[in-house]
């Protein structure tokens, strides 16, 4: 059965696409794409839907780039179109071939040409996913594993997709909150260096003449310019020399991300939304696994993981130990000294009542609603911030240009 499964995954790595035109059953031209293995298995396709290929060839890769990546956001949706089906009475590999013939992108079509064919082969769900830890994490495959066991792979589906949402949402109301200020800084960086660089240097030739000392500010001005000019090429290549140095020893050194993840957290501003996200990540996580029937310690071991953060991280694995050795789990989160009393006092009535998933989701709700809620409140208070800032700097560079002909003019009156 393996064997059988591993030859249909090579099977489906072959497959292209390809365009066709052809002539239905009512004697209509119609045309599309789809997917195959040779020019000669599409015109087999076209016959078995009814329609008389004229005209079928392969289509050819883009000169750049090619298919799009597959995304978390694509993850997400798939997540809701399977449980959508399932839902609807559909089966399990009708559902994956549904979905992947009609997607638009190849590489997607591919992926879910694997999973169908491996559940025909006859492994299970979950074991097929784990073969693609690039698309569904450990959690992922857990919570369609205790489904499958379960026998109730449509409600769980259901909450996956749920979750999926949950989780692409908050992640980017995140970026939305850092991208903004950061694209408009680095155009004021970009538009402060081709002034310093081109036009300075043009006011610079004119104070030449007009042999008299300079302002402090405008001789400051024309100073930054002389560096960018002589050491401008260093500079931007020990820039780029630091920064790949950098990513390097964040990707390589796990003591430095867990540094930068507790540097973040004291951030004004931004490590209030960080840590509201990461208490939503937690409470949204370990509700979906809890309600899933994940036993609570490798529940709380999906929340540290799924946490984002390293903070949260050692925390929810120290809340992990304790519980494993008895202790109420609202008692380990309060030891931790970093949850909200809120969110203690909420698994504390969880705990009582036997509704733990229950308050969890709501905590989650709550946090993904104020994170949502300092989003929006930042976008509108960096706005005129940033604004500010452009005017203070590209204003600055303009009054050192000409604050010297200013102080020329009232000599000469």
């Amino acid at each position: 059965m393996a064997v059988a499964a591993k030859n249909n995954k090579d099977k489906v790595k072959a497959q292209d696409t390809f365009t066709w035109v052809g002539v239905n059953r009512r004697g209509k031209i119609v045309n599309g794409e789809l997917f195959a293995e040779t020019i000669q298995d599409a015109r087999t396709q076209l016959k078995a839907q009814g329609i008389n290929p004229t005209k079928v060839k392969k289509k050819p890769k883009p000169l750049f780039g090619g298919a799009k990546k597959i995304a978390p956001k694509d993850i997400a949706v798939l997540s809701r179109q399977i449980a959508t089906m399932l839902s609807a009475g559909v089966p399990l590999v009708q559902s994956f071939d549904l979905i992947g013939k009609g997607h638009e992108n190849a590489n997607m079509r591919k992926l879910l040409g694997e999973i169908s064919l491996s559940i025909q082969a006859g492994t299970p769900l979950n074991e097929v996913l784990r073969e693609h830890p690039k698309y569904f994490d450990d959690l992922y495959c857990d919570l369609v594993k205790a489904g499958e066991q379960s026998g109730a792979l449509e409600g769980m589906y259901d909450r996956i997709a749920t979750y999926k949402e949950k989780s692409e949402a908050l992640k980017s109301k995140i970026k939305k909150a850092m991208t903004y200020p950061i694209a408009v800084l680095s155009i004021a960086a970009i538009v402060t260096i081709i002034l310093l660089v081109f036009v300075v240097p043009q006011f610079q030739q004119i104070f030449a003449s007009f042999n008299a000392e300079l302002p402090a500010f405008t001789q400051m001005v024309i100073g930054m310019s002389n560096v960018l000019q002589n050491n401008g090429l260093l500079i931007l290549i020990a820039v780029i020399i630091g920064a790949a140095l950098f990513f390097r020893a964040y990707k390589n050194s796990r003591k430095l991300r867990d540094a930068l993840d507790g540097y973040l957290l004291k951030i004004p501003v931004f490590g209030m939304i960080i840590n509201k996200a990461a208490l939503a990540r937690f409470s949204r996580t370990l509700a979906t696994t809890f309600a899933a029937g994940v036993p609570l310690i490798e529940a709380l071991e999906s929340a540290a993981g799924a946490s984002g953060n390293a903070v949260y991280r050692n925390a929810i694995l120290q809340i992990r130990d304790e519980v494993s050795s008895g202790i109420p789990m609202n008692m380990s989160m309060r030891n931790t000294k970093i949850f909200p009393d809120m969110v203690v006092q909420m698994v504390q009535i969880g705990e009582e009542s036997g509704s733990v998933d229950d308050m969890l989701n709501k905590v989650a709700n709550v946090y993904e609603q104020e994170v949502d809620d300092a989003v929006d409140g930042l976008s509108a208070l960096i706005e005129p911030m940033i604004m500010a800032v452009l005017g203070v700097v590209i204003g600055g560079l303009i009054i050192a240009m000409y604050l010297p002909i200013f102080q020329l003019g009232k000599i000469v009156s």
